[in-house]
């Protein structure tokens, strides 16, 4: 303990030594209270020291702007943002949030523990705290092939790092629920918690178990009676509003006045494209404008969050708690003027004014270990009349599971533009083992070309959706060919591309870079006919077993509801 420290902000908050800095004239936000506080808030040695009149020292004039405490996101994938750590702050902070708790098993999932060990590294001394929640499901799945697999072994180590905070979300909740020894294990790590949730649909006894496993919090309710039910068997509800999964709207009705205080709102999984817009920010936002009073909505990315991850330090403003603040214009837009981390000012009118460390070096890349990839594997003999077909849910990450007449050219499955149908392949990148998933996916709209990504949830193998098994093979190959990243190609011609040579994940480029880039794989799509705004974000999700009904892996396809493989042609 830094005595002389203590000792400083103590003589501040009695008033006897000057605070570093005062702030006044603006409106503080008291989210124990849901008050609005005409008090100067007076800040020493990186803490709120006080609240009150007459405190000493220097003064910033808040201009009749609203305090706030700095956001925290509960919930974040921060390799969906396809940036560093270092360059996600440089666009998340300016915004106003200043935590965020990350789930890892996305680059986990391709590196093993030495993704974790790189994020780590990569996320310190930034404007910015990463906390980690160590990564439950490595893979996520026994229906699918990952870069690497992960026991509670493997995992203790981690445990005691002052910023992990516990075990993230639990996707195989089948496996919970059957006693497996391997969750049990992981589940033994954080006895007293937290331990976050992944249980879309999930319902009755089957819900009751789950939770009796030590698990506290979902972000994946869909429906307002599926969150109600959730909250009273304890849960805390993570609502849910990112750049596919959209689910404020309807989750909101669903909670019972005395139940807000278990309620935070989460990203989960932002894009670029999103994130140049803004973050928590516009959440709040949108709170607000589905009718949350603005108080009670930031209390939902602040002392929610905060309690939940027992993050004692911050999530208000009240002596004690780190000098981690926002200053907004109002409580309509949230457009945000100033933010303060640690007392000091990082953020001014939308941009960082803090300086970033050098970023940390990611381990050596790998390559991709491809095998099996030809015009034969993605055009196999028809075998029935009727095939299975993944159907795309407006918003969701959720799948139909459609059974149509079979598409087939020459005796071998095909494409059918004219139907919305297209072929969807999942490569094995890993290990070499050759495996290929073969399917079919509507709702992507496209006329012609293809489209290749190496982010495919949960453990970003290859995937690939066209029209043609040519641009099918020319838009993977790109992606081979660059470490990693997202193509477009067509008649031949590779249209646009995205590299991420970190794990096939992340770029080192900042966000108006990757931002740009991406902005030309959409309109790539677009012009070849697609429909969807988002359309690498909703084929990352094509390949995640875990979420109903129908997905596609390296070993074939996934029937969610059943947690089994299925044949591709056939009714059943």
């Amino acid at each position: 303990m830094d005595l002389g420290g203590w000792r400083r902000r103590l003589a501040v908050a009695k008033g006897e030594a000057p605070a570093d800095l005062v702030l006044a004239g603006g409106r503080v936000a008291s989210v124990f209270t849901g008050e609005w506080l005409e008090q100067e808030v007076a800040l020493g040695e990186g803490m709120v020291a006080g609240l009150g009149e007459g405190y000493a020292g220097p003064r910033l004039d808040l201009e009749g702007g609203f305090l706030l405490p700095g956001f925290i996101d509960g919930h974040l994938h921060l390799e969906s943002s396809l940036l560093t750590p270092p360059e996600l702050a440089r666009a998340l902070v300016p915004c106003g949030t200043t935590a965020v708790v990350a789930d890892p098993h996305e680059i986990v999932n391709v590196w093993g523990t030495a993704g974790l060990e790189y994020l780590l590294a990569a996320s310190q001394g930034l404007p910015l705290d990463f906390f980690f929640m160590l990564p439950s499901c490595v893979p996520a799945s026994p229906l699918e092939t990952a870069g690497a697999r992960v026991e509670a072994a493997d995992l203790e180590p981690f445990r005691r790092h002052p910023r992990v905070l516990g075990l993230a979300e639990v996707m195989n909740f089948p496996g919970v629920l059957a006693g497996d020894a391997g969750l049990l294990a992981k589940l033994s790590l954080f006895p007293e918690g937290p331990v976050d949730g992944h249980a879309p649909g999930l319902s009755g006894k089957a819900l009751q178990a789950y939770r009796l496993a030590g698990i506290a919090s979902d972000h994946e309710c869909t429906s307002a009676a599926e969150a109600r039910e959730k909250l009273r068997a304890g849960f805390y509800l993570m609502a849910r509003e990112g750049s596919l999964a959209k689910n404020l709207a309807a989750l909101l009705p669903g909670v019972p006045p005395a139940a807000w205080r278990r309620v935070m709102v989460v990203t989960d999984d932002c894009h670029p494209l999103d994130l140049e817009a803004g973050h928590l920010n516009r959440r709040l936002a949108r709170l607000v404008e589905l009718g949350v009073d603005p108080l009670l909505a930031v209390t939902l990315v602040t002392l929610n969050p905060a309690e939940y991850f027992r993050l004692r330090d911050r999530g208000a403003i009240a002596p004690g708690c780190r000098a981690d603040l926002v200053v907004v214009e109002d409580l309509r837009d949230f457009r945000v003027r100033l933010v303060l981390k640690d007392g000091r000012p990082v953020a001014r009118d939308g941009v960082l004014i803090s300086q970033l460390p050098e970023p940390a070096a990611p381990p050596p890349s790998r390559g991709f270990q491809v095998r099996g990839l030809t015009r034969e594997a993605l055009s196999p003999p028809v075998t029935g009349e009727v095939v299975k077909v993944i159907g795309l849910i407006p918003g969701q990450l959720l799948t139909d599971k459609l059974v149509l007449p079979t598409p087939a050219q020459d005796g071998r499955l095909a494409a059918d533009p004219g139907r919305d149908l297209l072929k969807l392949a999942v490569i094995e990148r890993h290990h070499g083992t050759g495996n290929l998933g073969l399917g079919l996916v509507r709702g992507f709209g496209l006329k012609a070309g293809a489209l290749a990504s190496s982010v495919a949830h949960d453990s970003h193998n290859l995937v690939v959706a066209g029209v043609t098994d040519d641009d099918m093979l020319l838009a993977a190959d790109t992606v081979i060919r660059q470490g990693g990243g997202l193509a477009v190609a067509a008649g031949g011609r590779v249209l646009a591309e995205l590299p991420l040579p970190i794990a096939g994940l992340l770029s080192p480029a900042p966000l108006p870079q990757v931002a740009a880039r991406l902005r030309g794989l959409q309109a790539a799509y677009h012009d070849l006919g697609g429909t969807l705004p988002d359309p690498f974000m909703a084929l990352s999700f094509l390949a995640l077993p875990v979420i109903p009904a129908l997905k596609l892996t390296d070993r074939g396809l996934v029937d969610v509801d059943r947690f089994q493989m299925v044949p591709l042609f056939g009714a059943e």
